[in-house]
């Protein structure tokens, strides 16, 4: 099933039955936009007088009802003991998650409410007026650290997937073209020094695996940050969320053409989100040190999800796209950093080749 199909068999059947299980009769439903990728239907409830929330009906296949509870009961569990996520709601049943079999096929319904605020860039990346950028980017840490602390203590009744579960030679030799041999041994290469990382308790839990401003909301008044999307919640090192941010904060220098400020401006960004981050968990520097491991895996991730995606839509693989074409040079020739700091890089044309 497509996103067009689930959006008509939405629109024409599911909604009804989910608004009278989650009581959000008298609710203004609006759907949002999807993005290229996603595996969700997103729809704003809004009702004068009562708190705005979030109506997400999931569709794809290849999650369970096991799946779906360990996310939300995670994101109960964080609320519940100090972290700024947005709440999941109960349904007037009591239930977490809400099912409905319609066509042959199995739709997860779960409402949330709606994070405070709005995203960075419905601010057009202007931060709050009268606060230094260092404030967010210390606050993204410490929001992070947060939910890292909490996982640590988590011990959960479902239970989500790992990494491996997701990322394994299996996988690879799925998604991956045989036209594409290099990436393919780089890959593998890849997964073994990741398997060799460790997995202590203070290394290895629950993260979000998405950790980006495209999944949380900002208050311009006080800057507090509420996350919301653990849809891709795994099991996995926790570095691998800061290695997210460090790939996101990318963008506030994108367009410098030297190398050098660049990597200073990025220096001094990180070292800021990981202060934020240890005001609320340990962070080893030997851990640390595998920041570049894991910048890499988020850039193996992002190629098999283009690949996921072209599988999922019956796309034949297009090198022409510079963006991909950047990204699986950046795994076949090993160059670090997502190239930031290579003479691959275009200030002109960012991450394209």
């Amino acid at each position: 099933m497509n996103y067009y199909q689930a959006i008509d068999i939405a629109q024409k059947q599911l909604l009804p039955i989910f608004v009278k299980r989650y009581g959000l009769e008298g609710y203004e439903i609006e759907p949002v936009a999807a993005h290229h990728g996603g595996r969700n239907l997103i729809y704003t409830c809004e009702k004068p007088g009562e708190p705005a929330k979030i109506l997400r009906i999931s569709y794809l296949e290849d999650r369970t009802q096991e799946d779906f509870l360990a996310e939300l009961e995670y994101v109960r569990f964080l609320r519940e003991n100090g972290a700024s996520v947005a709440e999941v709601l109960d349904s007037v049943d009591g239930n977490l998650l809400e099912e409905v079999a319609c066509q042959g096929h199995v739709f997860f319904a779960a409402l949330f409410e709606r994070a405070k605020g709005k995203m960075l860039v419905e601010n057009n990346y202007q931060y709050r007026e009268g606060a230094p950028l260092t404030e967010y980017f210390y606050n993204c840490g410490k929001v992070l650290g947060r939910i890292h602390q909490l996982s640590k203590e988590y011990r959960p009744v479902h239970r989500r997937e790992s990494f491996f579960d997701w990322f394994h030679m299996g996988v690879i030799d799925r998604l991956v073209p045989d036209s594409l041999p290099v990436l393919k041994g780089k890959m593998a290469l890849l997964l073994r020094e990741l398997e060799a990382l460790d997995r202590g308790a203070d290394n290895f839990g629950m993260l979000h695996f998405d950790f980006n401003d495209g999944n949380y909301h900002i208050d311009f008044d006080t800057g507090q940050i509420t996350v919301y999307d653990f849809d891709n919640a795994c099991f996995g090192w926790y570095l691998y969320d800061l290695a997210e941010l460090w790939v996101h904060g990318v963008g506030w220098v994108q367009l410098e053409p030297q190398a050098e400020k660049r990597r200073e401006f990025m220096d001094e960004y990180f070292a800021t989100v990981v202060a934020g981050y240890r005001s609320e968990t340990v962070l080893a520097d030997a851990a640390l040190g595998n920041l570049p491991l894991l910048i890499q895996a988020t850039v193996m991730e992002t190629v098999l999800g283009e690949f996921e995606v072209m599988e999922r839509d019956g796309e034949e693989l297009d090198l022409e796209d510079g963006e991909l074409r950047y990204r699986i040079r950046c795994l076949e020739e090993g160059i670090p950093y997502m190239g930031f700091f290579h003479e691959m890089y275009s200030c002109e044309e960012p991450f394209t080749c």
